[in-house]
C-alpha cells in the first residue's frame, strides 16, 4: 500500500522529535501536537484527534508503569538508607575495585553487562542503584558517566545480543529460516563491537571531560537526584535522628546481602534444579518487592517509634521523583504508540488501527538494492526505524523475514542480516537512543536528564553500529 497523509505526518513528527532531542530541546509540546495531527488526519475527525491525545497518554502510562515503579521504590530505599547513614558504609567494599573515575567507568560497565546478560537490564537496575552506582560516584565518576556506562553495557550490549536468555534471537529466527543459535552468535559479536566503540567514544566525548572538570572537588552521591541537576540530593531527610554505628553497619550489610541472595536464587533456578525456575518476567517484580520490603525494614531500624510515618515519607518522595522523571516522557511515548500495531486501535478508538510505522518500513524495504555489501546497512536502518517503538523486539519477526528474502536475492548471509537488524532495533529501542524507552530508568537511578543522556549517546552508539555493520558485511 502507498503512504497516506497520516503516514507522512507521523514520520515527520518522529523526525522532529529526534531533531529536538539532538539539539537538547524539550519535546513534550511538539509530541502532543503531533499526536493530535496524526490522529485527526488518520481518522478524519478533529474530535477523535483530541481524545487520542489523552488515550495515547493512558497507553504510554500503562506500558511504562513498571519502569515508574522501579524508579519510585529504589529512590525511596536509597533515601531511607541515606537517612540511616548506611549508604556510605554500603559502598565501601566496591570502592576497592573502583580506584578512580576511569576504573569505576570500566568496572560499572563490565558488571552491568555480566548481570544484564543473565537477568536483562531492567531487573538489574535496582541492584545497580542500591550498590554499584553509589560506589562509582564515590570513586569520582560523574552521574552522566555512570548513566552512559549502564546504558551502553546493559540496554545496549547485553540486550541486543540476549545471548543467554535467547528471546531476541528466537524472534529473529521465526522468519529468517536459520537456527536461533547462529543469529545469537552473530548478534553477540556485533554487540561487542558496537559496545567497545560506543564505550570508547563516550569516554572520550563525555566521561573524560567530566573527570577533568571534577578532579578538584569531592564527588557527591546523586542517586535519584532531580533530572538534569547532576547533583546529589535525595530530598530533605527530615528529622531522622542519628542511629548507632552498629545498626547502620547492619543495614549496610543486610541490603546488599538481600539483593545478593536474590541474585543467587534466580541463578540457581535458571541453571540448576535446586530451586524452582522463575517464569519469564518474574525477576523484575521480585527485585522490586524486595526493595519495598527493605524500605520498610530500613525505616523500622532507623525510627523504631514512628517507622510507618518515615516509610510513607520516603515512598512519597520516591514517587514524586518518579513522576518528575516520567512526566516529560509520557506524551512522547504516547505519540509513538499511535503508529504501533498493538496500540493504534485503542488510541484512535477504532476496531483496528492503522499500522503507520510498519507500513513505512515496508515501503522503504521494497526499494532495497540487492547487493551483498549494501544489504547489512539497509537492515541496520530498518532495524533502527522499528526500534523507534521504544522496545525494539516486536519487529524482529518482520526483520527476520526480510533478512531471508534479502539474503536470497543479494547473496548475503540471512543470519548476519537478521543479527544486524536485531542490534539496530535493540540499541535504539532497548534503549540507548530514544527517551521513551528504559533509558528513562537509567537516567532516573543516576539523576541525569534523559534527554541529555540520549543526546550524549547518539554519536557513540551510531558510530559503533556503523563500524560493527561494516565488519559484519566484510566478515560474513
Amino acid at each position: 500500500m502507498g503512504l497516506t497523509w497520516a503516514h507522512w505526518i507521523y514520520l515527520a513528527g518522529i523526525a522532529l522529535l529526534i531533531g529536538l532531542v539532538l539539539f537538547k530541546k524539550n519535546v513534550v509540546g511538539p509530541a502532543i501536537v503531533a499526536t493530535f495531527l496524526t490522529a485527526a488526519v488518520a481518522t478524519g475527525s478533529a474530535v477523535t484527534g483530541i481524545g487520542a491525545v489523552f488515550r495515547a497518554a493512558i497507553a504510554a502510562t500503562t506500558e511504562l508503569l513498571p519502569i515508574f515503579l522501579i524508579i519510585a521504590i529504589m529512590t525511596s530505599l536509597m533515601r531511607a538508607l541515606r537517612a540511616a547513614g548506611a549508604d556510605e558504609r554500603m559502598v565501601l567494599p566496591f570502592q576497592r575495585l573502583m580506584r578512580g573515575g576511569r576504573t569505576a567507568y570500566l568496572v560499572l560497565a563490565a558488571l552491568t553487562f555480566a548481570l544484564s546478560l543473565v537477568f536483562w537490564p531492567t531487573p538489574v537496575l535496582p541492584l545497580l542503584a542500591a550498590i554499584l552506582v553509589p560506589a562509582a560516584l564515590r570513586a569520582g565518576l560523574s552521574p552522566m558517566g555512570a548513566a552512559v556506562a549502564i546504558a551502553v553495557a546493559g540496554q545496549g550490549m547485553a540486550l541486543s545480543s540476549d545471548y543467554i536468555l535467547g528471546v531476541a534471537p528466537g524472534l529473529s529466527a521465526r522468519g529468517a529460516g536459520v537456527p536461533a543459535g547462529v543469529i545469537a552468535d552473530r548478534a553477540m559479536v556485533i554487540s561487542l563491537v558496537v559496545g567497545a566503540v560506543a564505550l570508547g567514544a563516550a569516554y572520550a566525548l563525555t566521561v573524560r571531560r567530566t573527570l577533568v572538570r571534577d578532579a578538584q572537588r569531592a564527588p557527591e552521591v546523586p542517586v535519584a537526584a532531580s533530572p538534569g541537576s547532576g547533583g546529589g540530593d535525595l530530598g530533605d531527610l527530615g528529622d531522622d535522628p542519628p542511629i548507632s554505628g552498629r545498626r547502620s553497619r547492619a543495614l549496610a550489610v543486610a541490603v546488599p546481602g538481600c539483593f545478593g541472595a536474590l541474585l543467587a536464587f534466580i541463578l540457581l533456578g535458571r541453571f540448576t534444579s535446586l530451586v524452582p525456575r522463575l517464569d519469564d518476567g518474574a525477576a523484575a517484580p521480585l527485585v522490586g518487592g524486595t526493595a519495598a520490603l527493605l524500605l520498610v525494614a530500613t525505616a523500622a531500624v532507623t525510627n523504631r517509634s514512628d517507622w510507618h510515618e518515615r516509610a510513607c515519607e520516603h515512598f512519597v518522595d520516591g514517587t514524586s521523583f518518579a513522576f518528575r522523571v516520567m512526566g516529560m516522557v509520557i506524551p512522547v511515548a504516547g505519540f509513538i504508540y499511535v503508529g504501533l500495531d498493538d496500540f493504534s486501535g485503542k488510541i484512535l478508538d477504532l476496531p483496528e488501527g492503522p499500522h503507520l510505522l510498519r507500513d513505512a518500513v515496508a515501503v522503504v524495504s521494497s526499494g532495497i538494492p540487492h547487493d551483498r555489501l549494501v544489504a547489512p546497512f539497509v537492515m541496520l536502518v530498518v532495524g533502527m526505524i522499528l526500534g523507534l517503538d521504544g522496545n525494539g523486539w516486536p519487529g524482529l519477526p518482520f526483520t527476520g523475514t526480510l533478512a531471508a528474502a534479502l539474503g536470497g536475492a543479494s547473496g548475503a548471509d540471512p543470519a548476519t542480516l537478521a543479527a544486524v537488524a536485531q542490534n539496530g532495533a535493540t540499541w535504539v529501542g532497548g534503549g540507548t537512543l530514544v527517551v521513551w524507552s528504559t533509558l528513562i530508568a537509567v537516567a532516573g537511578i543516576t539523576g541525569v536528564s534523559v534527554i541529555d543522556l540520549a543526546r550524549r549517546l547518539f554519536v557513540p552508539v551510531v558510530a559503533g553500529l556503523l563500524v560493527a555493520t561494516t565488519a559484519a558485511a566484510v566478515l560474513w
